[in-house]
């Protein structure tokens, strides 16, 4: 099965403007997410789908494979369908481009579970407290016996209604893998009502039925929102080189 990565790369952003084209340690946030990916080793091929002229620059730069959009996308999915037309792979994965950290075990254990024939999508989840579930911006997952998604929410689920003391949550990590068909198929349906409430692109997938395969990590991705996310990201970065 052949694999890419595909990095959905807007150029607007709201809280920290052109985000993906901030310096960091020398390159770009969207250069060192390119960088990263490719050398996790996981995937055959690894692109950047952009609506902006400067970012497609930075990553041909780098000697690297960029797709323009030619549309106006509301989610990263859609903008990464449309790149379809130029990448020839059977399994996607939609790596955030505001992640310039990326984890090859994780992305490896991502890929892994798709041996099995009836997996058409997966995600990643990570263990968090109960404090860290009430806040609105951190995306909460429940699951099946299984290991299926049964529901995302930003509200904290399950609900601790006695208070157990050894509860914990788990916290969706915006990375998703889907079969090539199944992205297509994704992206050409309305909004469900459950996304539109929550914010939330999955939820279009967990309405139809769609089996989400849920996949734990320790990893804990820095995703730059904010000039605060930035700072940290070159703290990071200064750390480990």
């Amino acid at each position: 099965m052949k694999t890419a990565a595909l990095i959905p790369a807007r150029y607007a952003s709201t809280r920290l403007p052109a985000k993906l084209v901030q310096d960091l340690g020398g390159i770009s946030v969207i250069q060192r997410t390119y960088v990263s990916s490719v050398a996790t080793g996981v995937f055959d091929e690894v692109w950047v789908v952009t609506d902006h002229k400067e970012i497609e620059k930075q990553i041909l730069d780098l000697g690297g494979n960029v797709f323009m959009s030619k549309k106006i996308h509301q989610s990263g999915s859609d903008r990464i369908a449309e790149a379809l037309e130029a990448v020839d792979a059977d399994l996607i994965v939609n790596v955030q481009g505001d992640e310039p950290f990326q984890d090859p075990e994780s992305l490896q254990d991502l890929v892994a579970v798709f041996d099995k024939p009836k997996v058409k999508m997966a995600s990643l989840m990570c263990r968090i407290s109960e404090d860290e579930a009430y806040n609105p911006n951190t995306v909460k997952v429940v699951l099946d016996d299984k290991m299926h998604a049964i529901y995302f929410s930003r509200s904290p689920i399950p609900f601790n209604r006695e208070r157990t003391e050894d509860i914990f949550y788990w916290k969706h990590v915006g990375v998703y893998a889907y079969t090539r068909e199944l992205l297509l198929e994704f992206t050409s349906w309305p909004k469900g009502r459950l996304e539109q409430i929550e914010m939330l692109e999955q939820l279009r997938l967990i309405e139809r039925g769609v089996k989400i395969k849920m996949v734990e990590t320790e990893h804990q991705a820095i995703a730059i929102d904010t000039k605060e996310d930035l700072d940290r990201a070159r703290n990071f970065l200064k750390s480990i080189l």
